[in-house]
């Protein structure tokens, strides 16, 4: 009985660990790209060249783990028809959701870059309504106008608005919300589950997705600049931040859930919008932009937590031994 004891208190100590690890790598990964952008000492604001950099160092050192090392296993039943038709469409939503989302880091606050992200159920929503994924009801009608007065209000309430970062974090939003419904049209439909190792390898088309902008659009300004001499020690370490970050997702949901991975996620949410405040000097909270976040995380939340509570622990078991595309992929924007 002691040692049956001993061991759920072992593994539940090893469950919240990989929670901690989750919420403090996606919180970190955030204020870490915040920095790695707009500081001066780093010198590198290159959202597009950073974000492509992140992809190729992922992809590269899931090919050395998986086919060089061998340590890790990368999930059969990837054919060329599925790469073409669904990977690539997806990796190219995936890229430009990146782009954008680390771009708006320019020009508005983490904290109200985050709150703005509490707009993508909406947009992820209508244009599954529009595909014929989801449902036109009352009830989700009233859900979803709850979450777009609650992202009005905090935007109401950000004293120094820039547009063109509000575009670019939008622009993000749409690219997110595009990649979830190919994955609900591509992935999903044919039964394709992969773990983030996975998605990781196979999403080097990603990387080619940026690669062709960033030579016209940011290679021109870093040749200008000579910003070619930039820190490799600080990118390497950023790179590697998000590939365990991929990885702390796994894990947690492997241990756990997809609805544990869930309420995480909001605690990181309001990590990142609390500690914002305090670690960036053009991050001003006020009552407003708290109480309008509030409304709209707590309205969606609450919904989709009851909704993954109902399914029981048939459909949990099925999370851990593999993890739908849809539930590894976490952005370095966010």
């Amino acid at each position: 009985m002691a040692d049956r004891m001993r061991k759920l208190m072992k593994e539940e100590f090893v469950t919240y660990a990989y929670i901690l690890l989750y919420i403090a790598l996606s919180s970190g990964q955030i204020f870490f790209n915040k920095w790695v952008l707009s500081s001066k000492e780093i010198n590198f604001p290159y959202p597009l060249g950073l974000t492509l950099l992140h992809m190729v160092f992922s992809s590269v050192l899931c090919f050395v783990l998986t086919k060089v090392f061998k340590i890790m296993k990368v999930e059969e039943g990837m054919t060329p028809e599925i790469y073409v038709t669904s990977v690539i469409p997806i990796g190219a939503m995936f890229a430009m959701t990146l782009w954008l989302g680390n771009t708006a880091y320019l020009y508005i606050s983490v904290a109200f870059a985050q709150m703005l992200k509490a707009i993508m159920p909406v947009a992820v929503f209508i244009l599954g309504v529009a595909a014929g994924l989801e449902m036109m009801s009352c009830r989700m009608l009233l859900i979803m106008s709850v979450i777009s007065f609650g992202v009005l209000v905090a935007s109401y309430g950000e004293i120094d608005i820039n547009w063109i970062g509000v575009v670019y974090q939008m622009g993000g939003v749409i690219g997110e919300a595009l990649r979830l419904i190919f994955m609900e049209i591509f992935v999903k439909r044919k039964g394709l589950k992969l773990n983030p190792i996975s998605v990781m390898y196979y999403f080097l088309c990603s990387a080619l997705c940026l690669f062709i902008p960033w030579i016209f659009l940011e290679k021109p300004k870093m040749d200008a600049q000579g910003t070619w001499s930039f820190q490799p020690v600080i990118l390497t370490l950023n790179s590697l931040c998000t590939f365990a970050l991929n990885l702390s997702v796994f894990l947690v949901i492997s241990h756990t859930s997809a609805l544990t991975i869930r309420v995480a996620g909001v605690v990181k949410d309001w990590v990142v919008v609390l500690l914002s405040a305090l670690l960036f000097a053009d991050t001003k909270l006020t009552m407003i932009n708290l109480f309008g976040y509030g409304i709209g995380v707590a309205a969606y939340n609450n919904h989709k937590l009851k909704k993954e509570a109902s399914r029981g622990s048939s459909d949990e078991s099925q999370h851990t031994e593999s993890t739908p595309l849809t539930s590894s992929s976490t952005t370095e924007s966010r």
